[in-house]
């Protein structure tokens, strides 16, 4: 069962050029599946895993025989698990410069194809980056003829209410293909626990060499707990037993794996946004919710929750956003392009919207709820109220 992605057609356009083409992102998000996909409708595809050991050791240590094995004589080449080859770059550089195959690759990590490949490859490469999937690919799988109406963007209350309905799903199960095509609640858990597993398990020791892991589990834990609230390095050292710096580390190994990233603070001079603490979220609400195992739509931290849905769908369309706060805790939850957006359970225009309006005169202000409500102005400011339905 295949559920297209958006970023298929962006890659289609490279398949032509003599570049590598990586795609990177967290494990279990459809990497594998999507460029098995496309390649599916080419001839003459060899497909490979470092995952096997026989097949890594050769790789890494025998280039000339892999080529020899696996290169020659095809046009396309797929090597998979790319991030557990150490050099990497330098190999994926000689295939480049002695054959005339296109090469395909994909990885769980960020790291092994930023870090140490990027000097060997540079001119050689395109670099994708494929998230679990956002609400429109969930919802086009779904439910296709809703996602026809919900991409269009002009529909009413009745619509908004039954796109509301799979929002609520997408909130607590996330989006991890694996777990979306599950047919059952018992079946979703279960596939998200072993998603977690693997990641904390396998994926954080293999590739980061850390001894025990439960130090990062109680620091991925207690975050998990406090999306959407500025990080406090003193209280995260306390409840994981780390040492500021390798406290940072973890904090950088997370993103690296694409379990959570960083919202970092708007400010109108750069410069010092990188002083001030930021935010964390989770790139999928449905790994969170595993690991505090709450999987009810009726709970307390829902309105943070919406607030992590909020950002990890722009950052599934390579949108970063920023979050303001002042000294005396005025607060807006997210600017995009200088213009705020506050997340509310009700369409209503707080004090802390207002002073963002006072100080910063942006063009539009976006107030995001489940319900909606007629346009106003403030200030020279258009204040619009738009329901998650129509916002996502």
């Amino acid at each position: 069962m295949y559920i297209k992605r958006n970023l298929e057609e962006k890659i289609k356009k490279y398949i032509p050029k003599k570049e590598i083409i990586a795609i990177i992102g967290p494990r279990q998000s459809g990497k594998t599946t999507m460029l098995k996909h496309l390649l599916s409708s080419y001839s003459n595809v060899n497909i490979i895993t470092l995952d096997d050991v026989t097949t890594l050791n050769l790789f890494q240590n025998e280039i000339d025989s892999f080529i020899e094995l696996y290169v020659k004589g095809f046009d396309y080449v797929f090597i998979d698990e790319i991030q557990y080859a150490q050099n990497s770059g330098k190999q994926l550089k000689c295939i480049y410069d002695t054959s005339d195959v296109k090469i395909f690759i994909s990885g769980s990590s960020a790291s092994e194809i930023s870090i140490n490949s990027l000097k060997f490859l540079v001119g050689r490469i395109f670099i994708f980056e494929l998230l679990p999937l956002s609400f429109g690919e969930f919802l086009s799988f779904k439910d296709p003829k809703l996602y026809s109406i919900y991409k269009k963007k002009n529909f009413g209350e009745e619509i908004t209410k039954k796109i509301q309905g799979y929002i609520n799903e997408f909130l607590i199960y996330g989006g991890y293909p694996r777990v979306v095509i599950s047919e059952d609640e018992e079946e979703k858990i279960t596939v998200l626990k072993n998603i977690y597993s693997t990641l904390m398990l396998r994926e954080i020791k293999d590739l980061f060499e850390i001894a025990s892991e439960k130090s990062l589990i109680d620091l991925v834990k207690a975050l998990s707990l406090q999306i959407g609230n500025l990080i406090n390095y003193s209280e995260l050292c306390d409840v994981s037993g780390l040492q500021l710096p390798k406290l940072k580390k973890y904090l950088n190994i997370l993103e690296l794996l694409y379990v959570s990233s960083r919202c970092t603070p708007f400010n109108i001079n750069p410069r010092t946004e990188i002083v001030k603490n930021p935010k964390i979220y989770f790139i999928d609400l449905g790994l969170r919710n595993i690991i505090i195992n709450n999987f009810s739509i009726e709970r307390s931290d829902i309105g943070a929750m919406y607030e992590n849905l909020i950002y990890s769908e722009f950052l599934k369309k390579e949108i970063k956003l920023n979050f303001w706060r002042t000294k005396s805790g005025a607060e807006v939850d997210f600017v995009y392009n200088n213009e705020p957006i506050e997340i509310k359970s009700v369409p209503k225009i707080g004090k802390s919207l207002q002073s963002f309006i006072k100080k910063f005169s942006p063009k539009n202000a976006y107030v995001i709820s489940k319900s909606t409500k007629e346009t106003t102005t403030i200030n020279g400011t258009k204040i619009q109220f738009i329901p998650f339905a129509k916002f996502i």
